[in-house]
């Protein structure tokens, strides 16, 4: 097989494999993680354990979608750049097309087998978790010191919580790895000494082009925007900046849709209420609200033109957040190399399942496991997902299982 034709063979093969998961990643952004790991980590080895939980750091330290940012980087590391938009387009899709639906006026599933539906994929998504830190843990925290910190760091998040709290953590986890873990015998510096190699082919130079395009789109959209006063570009500049200062992914992101006047114009807040419940009802990234209110910004006249704000809307949102990432990568690498960036990573690894646990805690458990019905069906996906039963199929049984239990 040449170069060429292997290098579009894997393109398709991170496209159909996202898209699978576009499909049936229940359970909002920290899900999508344990989700990701289990297919991508532990069945197809396109990564490491240590190299996942890097990717998922520095993430959760860039503002934007992280699990969305985490998978662009999965799909860049297997196929390059058009890996990492097959796998966005390919994860966003399905949500995204039942978000332009709802805001078309197609009618909304509801009642007790809607509510079964949910109510099983929501368990299902608890053990996805519990399954994804128990084997973060043992790979990332598998000595004293490094149990320590995750311990700590879990129960700061779960006493502080929100994005600063999130990232005070992390940043506890670095400090506490530079003291802690230096001077152990041997740094596992099993990516940051390949460097570049962790950087995906990025070269430094496409990393800073990537962030002066980032910052350039930053300053002259609003300037564009106001000059020009078209509704496409609007919408196009309020989802832009929205994606540019969401720290704390999805569940942030609908306090900042209602800050900008071009979005919040022409939708009332039941509405947004509405499609940002439905956001959270279905696979996908939360951040598909953006093509629901996209659709409905003020202006928008046929169904075509709403189709098309969507879509600038959708993408719009999500480019901030790819372009600092891209941005970054590079110089992440190449810090790994120094010894004492090195340890300050393996503290970050430990803080990582330490927030995942605490996350896993609140609000995947508390709002998974509601009666003994969701107990038992988690504990039984739980035991599916160790017996390397495919998540894609756990994930539809929940969802039987939970309309089946609606009509008992």
């Amino acid at each position: 097989m040449s170069w060429r034709a292997q290098s579009r063979s894997r393109v398709l093969e991170v496209f159909a494999v996202f898209l699978r998961l576009g499909c049936t990643s229940f359970g909002g952004p920290i899900a999508h993680l344990g989700y990701f790991r289990e297919e991508f980590v532990v069945r197809r080895r396109w990564m490491s354990d240590a190299e996942y939980a890097q990717l998922v750091a520095l993430c959760q330290f860039l503002p934007g979608p992280a699990s969305s940012q985490v998978g662009f980087g999965l799909g860049l590391r297997r196929a390059g750049l058009p890996g990492a938009i097959g796998a966005w387009i390919a994860f966003t899709l399905p949500s995204v097309a039942v978000m332009i639906a709802l805001a078309l006026g197609a009618a909304s599933l509801t009642g007790p087998v809607a509510d079964g539906v949910l109510h099983g994929v929501l368990a299902v998504a608890v053990a996805v978790v519990a399954h994804a830190v128990h084997g973060m843990a043992r790979s990332l925290a598998p000595d004293l010191p490094r149990a320590g910190i995750a311990a700590l760091a879990g129960i700061v998040a779960l006493l502080v919580g929100g994005v600063w709290g999130q990232l005070a953590v992390l940043c506890g986890g670095a400090a506490a790895g530079v003291l802690l873990l230096r001077r152990s015998a041997e740094v596992e510096t099993d990516v940051g000494a390949q460097g570049s190699g962790w950087a995906m082919g990025i070269s430094q130079r496409s990393g800073a082009v990537a962030l002066a395009i980032g910052g350039a789109l930053l300053v002259a959209l609003p300037i564009i925007a106001g000059a020009v006063q078209h509704t496409a570009l609007s919408v196009t500049d309020a989802a832009y900046r929205a994606g540019a200062t969401v720290f704390g992914g999805g569940h942030v992101v609908l306090a900042t849709l209602q800050a900008e006047p071009a979005l919040a114009r022409g939708i009332d807040q039941d509405q947004l209420l509405f499609g940002y419940g439905a956001a959270q009802a279905m696979p996908g990234p939360l951040f598909s609200i953006a093509a629901y209110v996209g659709a409905l910004a003020d202006g928008a006249g046929s169904v075509s033109e709403r189709v098309g704000l969507a879509v600038l809307a959708i993408v719009a949102i999500f480019t901030p957040g790819f372009l600092l990432l891209l941005g970054v990568l590079p110089f992440w690498a190449r810090l790994q190399r120094i010894p004492r960036i090195a340890a300050a990573v393996r503290g970050i690894n430990a803080a990582v399942v330490g927030v995942l646990a605490a996350a896993f805690i609140d609000p995947v458990l508390t709002h998974g496991v509601t009666d003994v019905a969701a107990l038992a069906l988690a504990l039984a996906a739980l035991v599916a997902l160790y017996l390397r039963v495919p998540p894609w199929i756990v994930v539809v049984t929940g969802a039987v299982c939970g309309a089946a239990s609606s009509l008992l």
